[in-house]
């Protein structure tokens, strides 16, 4: 008899629970205004192609992620829509330029020196690029500052080979939103409204991601960008929102041995935790190459066969033990959650590994094969 192929770990994709997690925003946003699906770090995790043509599927035609480089592999694994659009949010490098141009995507202008540089190779070689300003108003990260965006916008409005097809900015807490994420907003708003006030035109804007979604609806404006709240976590951990999001991913893995250790007995690499009694130990497939982070170590709980368990000693490169205390239940070939909708959720690791769902869901390595469900 052939061997089964099945795989110890893997990441189980509910697209179900993808679309009614889209459904929620729109309902938060309302029908008027676009939405953008954040599909970068390949989906945080959970497969761009496939979210990407699941959103697409209900409706959503602008998509965002992080480069070019990640732009031109979705586009070479996902055939878009004639009427979909891809803005890369890094700003450019003059020699990737050309790239744009290439595979239709849109690009983030943040300095007149970017501009001028796009502008150059659309008249050396033909063609229209179109483009998007980036306004930092507070994130101090990428973007041109407020009193220098005038310039920028009509440097483009200027080029006759840049198309200018938004205006957007990207709130350092939109989680609050009173404080700073106002002031981002109010600083935004002058910069659009001065634009639309010079030239009489109206311009795509958009600021809110997930955080802002839900705290700060008069941030909505003419697009919303959801990132984790698309993939059924909360921008902040400990913070639930009333949002009625689904996790889209279950992390899961196999137990591979079992075994019955005396007390005093100590467990895994430094020797962290010691068996306060007789106990027996599960021996998990799944380790930190694996995406179950090192920092989870005697931190973590672990669902097999819909009961919680301890994980202890310190997570290993392939493997992760959890103390069962005396349940006899529990055997190899057994599933165990590590996170997802029946275990403890991507939100409550992250608490324990000391960061954030979005690094848990990111850090799920692509040695996990993906299973999407539908249905």
């Amino acid at each position: 008899m052939a061997a089964e192929r099945q795989h110890l770990s893997e990441a189980v994709i509910s697209i179900d629970n993808l679309l009614h997690n889209l459904a929620c925003i729109r309902e938060a946003a309302g029908s008027s205004r676009r939405i953008m699906g954040i599909v970068k770090a390949n989906a945080y995790g959970h497969g761009a192609p496939e979210v990407t043509a699941a959103l697409e599927s209900a409706g959503v035609r602008d998509f965002g992620v992080a480069n070019i480089h990640e732009a031109i592999e979705l586009r070479g694994s996902h055939r878009f829509r004639d009427d979909s659009t891809i803005l890369a949010f890094a700003a450019p490098l003059p020699q990737h330029m050309p790239l744009y141009l290439e595979y239709g995507v849109e690009m983030t202008l943040c300095d007149l020196e970017a501009a001028e540089a796009a502008s150059a190779i659309t008249a050396a070689g033909g063609g229209t690029l179109r483009v998007q300003v980036k306004v930092d108003t507070g994130m101090g990260r990428l973007g041109v500052r407020p009193e220098d965006a005038s310039g920028l916008l009509e440097a483009v409005d200027r080029s006759p080979g840049l198309e200018l097809t938004g205006i957007y900015t990207h709130f350092a807490e939109g989680h609050d939103a009173n404080g700073f994420t106002k002031l981002q907003l109010e600083r935004f708003l002058q910069v659009a409204g001065a634009y639309e006030s010079r030239t009489g035109t109206s311009i795509l804007k958009h600021a809110a991601s997930s955080g802002a979604i839900i705290s700060k609806p008069s941030s909505h404006l003419d697009m919303v960008r959801p990132g984790i709240l698309l993939y059924g976590c909360h921008p902040v951990d400990a913070q639930p929102t009333p949002m009625p999001v689904r996790p889209v991913m279950q992390f899961r893995s196999t137990v591979i041995f079992v075994k019955e250790i005396p007390e005093g007995t100590t467990v895994s690499y430094n020797r962290t935790w010691a068996a306060p009694g007789p106990r027996r130990i599960a021996t998990i497939a799944a380790g930190y190459a694996d995406g179950f982070h090192r920092t989870l170590s005697n931190r973590a709980k672990v669902a097999i066969g819909g009961r919680s368990f301890d994980q202890v000693g310190t997570v290993t490169m392939d493997q992760v033990m959890v103390d069962l205390g005396d349940d006899r239940t529990v055997k190899p070939g057994d599933t165990a959650i590590l996170f997802g909708w029946d275990g403890p959720s991507a939100g409550q690791q992250a608490i324990a590994a000391g960061t954030i769902s979005y690094e848990l869901l990111c850090s799920v390595s692509r040695r996990v094969p993906r299973r999407f469900l539908k249905g």
